[in-house]
């Protein structure tokens, strides 16, 4: 190639990279303000949507949270959290990992808010990530700008969810290299883990650091607490039995939470191990400390979580519904 092809080139590739700079793309395809023409008061109704469901009903804003996880850790941000169970595949909303999932229902009264303005345009992956970050918000959290441009995906991820998904009950170290496959750093998982300053868990979840024997490990001024709400060594998964992720502000995202599992009140393992692993202790101290240092790390974590490969550009498709893939709907 001739001297002056080769520095044509180099310059039309460095006004490309420029120009996706310049409008907010990422590597993932994904960019700020991606309605900003074809559906211009999508995240403005997205947002008053959750606030209006957080009035009605406040634990919709833990689940908005706790979807960005589920979904966007399972290979794909593409929403194939919310399908359905089908004749022939499970949805992931139904295996053991997702839980005490709840208010999927309300997703679609958003989605439905959404398509009234703009048919047709607007993911249910983007709807699951920006109702999470608008979530977070509602809960006391700091605004968090994140990319769209998502499309849906067509088929359930049951099959791998054990795979990806990081586990309360897993070592640190297997928290922390599924985390780093998606590019998120010791920093980024201390303040997702973060999430557990609020909501509940249920005591299907923790019992077996309470029977037959209390782990020497809990705070024992905390262990009363737990053996109210946790009374039953086999409790039953239907029944509300559950104890608050943080006692002191149960609503209200913060860095309570770390100064929680440093005085060893933490209910989960992950939990614990955080607090005391040195790889993962010295953030814990630094966010017990100072929330801004938390929000600055949570934020850089929930949006790299948020941009974990998505499908872009004519991947995917754009559902009618959000627990059912276009092709099987019952109107087809």
């Amino acid at each position: 190639m001739a001297p002056s092809s080769s520095c044509l080139c180099l310059f039309l590739l460095a006004v490309f990279v420029l120009s996706a700079v310049g409008n907010g793309e990422s590597s993932s395809g994904l960019m700020m303000d991606f309605y900003k023409e074809s559906c211009p008061q999508a995240e403005d109704i997205i947002r008053e949507q959750v606030k209006l469901l957080y009035k009605r009903h406040k634990n919709t804003a833990f689940s908005w949270l706790r979807n960005i996880f589920h979904d966007c850790a399972v290979q794909s941000c593409d929403a194939s959290l919310l399908l359905d169970s089908t004749r022939k595949t499970l949805s992931e909303k139904e295996t053991d990992r997702s839980f005490g999932m709840r208010n999927f229902r309300y997703l679609e009264d958003i989605k439905d808010a959404v398509e009234r303005e703009c048919p047709g345009v607007v993911s249910c992956a983007d709807i699951l990530v920006l109702s999470g970050r608008d979530g977070i918000v509602a809960l006391g959290g700091p605004f968090i700008p994140l990319k769209t441009g998502r499309r849906d995906g067509k088929k359930s991820r049951s099959m791998v969810v054990e795979q990806y998904l990081p586990d309360h009950n897993e070592s640190i170290s297997s928290v922390l290299d599924k985390f780093a496959a998606m590019g998120i750093d010791a920093a980024g998982v201390v303040a997702l883990l973060g999430a557990h300053s609020v909501g509940r868990t249920h005591c299907v979840k923790l019992v077996h650091r309470l029977y037959p024997e209390v782990d020497p490990a809990i705070n024992p001024d905390h262990v009363p607490h737990m053996l109210k709400k946790c009374y039953d060594p086999i409790p039953d998964p239907k029944a509300v039995q559950y104890v608050r992720n943080d006692r002191g502000t149960p609503m209200k995202l913060d860095n309570n939470y770390y100064r929680n599992i440093l005085d060893n009140k933490g209910l989960l393992m992950v939990d614990h191990e955080l607090a005391h692993d040195p790889r993962t202790r010295p953030y814990v101290k630094k966010m017990a400390k100072s929330q801004e240092y938390f929000f600055q790390h949570f934020g850089r974590a929930i949006a790299l979580l948020s941009e974990n490969n998505p499908l872009t550009g004519d991947q995917g498709e754009i559902r009618r519904h959000c627990n059912v893939a276009n092709k099987n709907h019952s109107e087809e």
